[in-house]
């Protein structure tokens, strides 16, 4: 198989074109992609389910609205915590695709998928690896990290600038993803710190659109029903 660019830490965001509806509209934030697959949650699915009401512990760190997200379809009985930790190294400087398999989940089994490892898995709590990393968080890409939920809260009570709470990821075997962007289904666009504790997900969709520079800010105004178009 030829060498995957890594997508890591970038956002997918659907297309209008996309059937799937799990993904309508979806905006994916991409945990971990390569040769083997990809992974990811879905930023913009809030739930009706209270953080307090599945990890209490943690209730006082989620950002608002402080409920759960439907991170994607599989796997929806684990959680998978994602937080910003401000000051860390661009997300352009940054190392990518360090920590998917590593921590950041709590409960469930193992998925059925085609895909890699399990992202529940856990190593040393906080998986801190030398330099600048607190215990209980690993980085993804930038500012953006995984969050051992097993670990103690108050770990990073002190740091965190943003939590939010997933139930369930989306996952791609190996050439999935690449297939369904040459297909056209997602945007790949930059990701910035805020899109993972966006106050008002339903409109993320919209706004990561609008701010980009080229024709995609066009693509915003798409009607959510097309034939008013």
């Amino acid at each position: 198989m030829t060498e995957v660019s890594s997508l890591t830490g970038r956002l997918l965001v659907a297309t209008p074109a996309l059937a799937d509806p799990n993904f309508d509209r979806a905006v994916v934030l991409l945990l971990d992609h390569d040769e083997e697959g990809s992974l990811g949650v879905i930023l913009n699915r809030p739930t009706p389910v209270g953080v307090a009401d599945i990890l209490a512990p943690w209730a006082e760190l989620a950002g608002e609205p402080g409920v759960v997200f439907q991170g994607g379809p599989v796997s929806l009985d684990s959680a998978l915590g994602v937080a910003v930790v401000p000051g860390g190294p661009s997300g352009e400087g940054a190392p990518s695709g360090s920590g998917t398999r590593t921590g950041g989940a709590v409960g469930g089994a193992a998925p059925g998928s085609t895909r890699r490892g399990d992202p529940q898995a856990t190593g040393t709590p906080g998986g801190a690896g030398p330099g600048d990393e607190p215990l209980g968080w690993r980085r993804v890409h930038g500012a953006i990290g995984l969050v051992d939920l097993e670990a103690p809260p108050e770990l990073l009570a002190a740091v965190l600038g943003s939590l939010r709470i997933f139930a369930g990821y989306a996952g791609w075997g190996p050439g999935q993803l690449e297939d369904e962007l040459v297909e056209g289904a997602w945007y790949v666009v930059e990701s910035e710190p805020g899109d993972v504790s966006s106050p008002d997900p339903e409109q993320l969709w919209r706004a990561v659109l609008r701010r980009q520079r080229n024709e995609l800010a066009m693509v915003a105004t798409y009607p959510d029903d097309p034939s008013l178009n």
